[in-house]
């Protein structure tokens, strides 16, 4: 025997290695105490420089607005643009960027349940049964039919989930909220905001034209508009060069086509857990759900119950457009030009596909429904 080694039939299993499988327990962790005053200060000192300069992004847009010729320009599309050239001629200081990604997810959240505050459930029910199934079926419609088209031109998915929110639903608003489940980059986001910016601002100037030779009665008129036209602004001005009662029922039209963000953003979460699922190849998938869109619902309801004095109405909507306004600013202050560019022609050939999907079968329907 020698030294050190203990002898046979004597061994303690005390001594002994420890089996393969076994494995030493880990420390506990104590449970971390809620974050002191110090800390929260130091987190809202973090973000200051990114709002102070997002929210500069977005006064300096609705400064653009005041320029002749641009004022029909929706503020969030003039952000985004004044962010991107921003961040690729002088570049987003690093001081602001943890106040940059907080506007991107939580001023725009916050706003997206604050434009619930503009619509009833009476609105919706002015539209009228047969209004309101044209707008819906064109909505749906529409969303699909461009993902379709998508994967036939070859456009990413992400990116063409975004073309046709932006186009079947609300624009901008539409596709910063529908990218909370669609997780595309910040430069399929700034794609889709600027294909439906063009192509709604087309329909905005064409509109009108068209009026004296397509027969539509103001009711019919507004009706198209508000179901056809991509920006809520666009709308606005395309539905009033027909007459008050045409821009009237084409604003409300517009508005029963938002309220229908809240479920297509749900559909959308679900089929990303799905989709999860099935690549991974496990049972479990965290299920992005857009839980702020509830917050839209509620708001809905909320106003619905006329609780909401008609003085305050004005100044909710201008405090809406500009967070989402400074959620774009953010958007662009994180978009890469160069990446932009290298997406090609594509993109923009389907939104102009989806462009005219929309218009035509919105006038079809109207056409042979409405009358």
């Amino acid at each position: 025997m020698t030294q050190g080694q203990p002898a046979a039939g004597i061994i303690d299993e005390d001594i002994t290695d420890p089996p393969a499988e076994w494995t030493e327990p880990e420390p506990e962790v104590p449970a971390q105490a809620p974050p002191g005053p110090a800390a929260i200060v130091h987190s809202a000192q973090s973000i200051l420089p990114g709002l102070a300069l997002t929210g500069a992004i977005a006064l300096a847009a609705y400064g653009v607005r005041m320029i002749p010729g641009l004022g029909l320009l929706s503020p969030l599309v003039i952000a985004i643009v004044i962010g991107m050239a921003f961040h690729n001629l002088v570049g987003t200081p690093k001081a602001a960027v943890p106040g940059v990604k907080f506007a991107l997810r939580r001023i725009l959240r916050f706003a997206i349940v604050l434009l619930g505050l503009q619509l009833t459930v009476a609105q919706v029910r002015s539209v009228g049964a047969v209004g309101f199934s044209i707008v819906a079926f064109t909505l749906f419609a529409t969303f699909f039919a461009t993902r379709w088209m998508g994967q036939l031109l070859g456009v990413e998915r992400k990116l063409a989930e975004l073309i046709a929110a932006g186009t079947s639903i609300c624009g901008a608003s539409a596709v910063i909220a529908t990218n909370t489940v669609t997780r595309g980059s910040d430069e399929d986001v700034a794609y889709a905001v600027a294909c439906v910016t063009v192509f709604g601002s087309l329909s905005m100037l064409i509109a009108p034209m068209l009026l004296p030779y397509i027969g539509f009665t103001a009711h019919e008129y507004g009706l198209w508009t508000g179901s056809a036209i991509h920006e809520v602004a666009q709308v606005v001005a395309a539905a009033f060069q027909g007459g008050q009662e045409a821009g009237e029922f084409g604003t409300v039209a517009k508005l029963s086509r938002v309220m229908l963000l809240a479920p297509l953003v749900i559909g959308l979460g679900l089929v990303a857990v799905a989709r999860a699922r099935s690549e991974d190849g496990a049972g479990y998938a965290r299920p992005p759900m857009p839980w702020f869109v509830f917050g839209f619902i509620a708001m809905m309801l909320v106003n619905s119950t006329g609780i909401v004095p008609v003085e305050a109405k004005a100044p909710i909507v201008t405090t809406t457009t500009f967070l989402l306004a400074v959620a774009l600013g953010a958007m662009g202050l994180e978009t890469d030009v160069r990446k932009l560019r290298n997406k090609g022609l594509k993109p923009l050939a389907l939104g102009a596909a989806a462009w005219l999907f929309i218009s035509g079968l919105s006038f079809v329907l109207i056409a042979t429904l409405a009358t």
